[in-house]
């Protein structure tokens, strides 16, 4: 369709009816729903993956931090 041409639709006179509109709308979501249906493994992994990172890495800090601040305490017996 060239840019001075007007969009037909299926009413008189090919005027656009909202039944025109409905289905354009179906028709766009449609596509739009199968690409995000096609990644959502991929995100699921990297999701996942980065969850791992995060609580890895709080892991480490906190370990490092309780290193430094802990006291040692020494008993005797005698």
């Amino acid at each position: 369709m060239s840019p001075s041409e007007r969009p037909r639709g299926s009413g008189p006179d090919g005027k656009i009816t909202p039944d025109d509109i409905r289905a354009k709308m179906t028709e766009i979501a449609g596509g739009v729903q199968d690409e995000v249906q096609a990644k959502v493994p991929v995100l699921r992994y990297v999701a996942i993956g980065g969850a791992v990172v995060v609580v890895l890495a709080v892991f480490l800090l906190g370990r490092r931090s309780g290193r430094r601040r802990s006291t040692v305490i020494e008993i005797r017996r005698g």
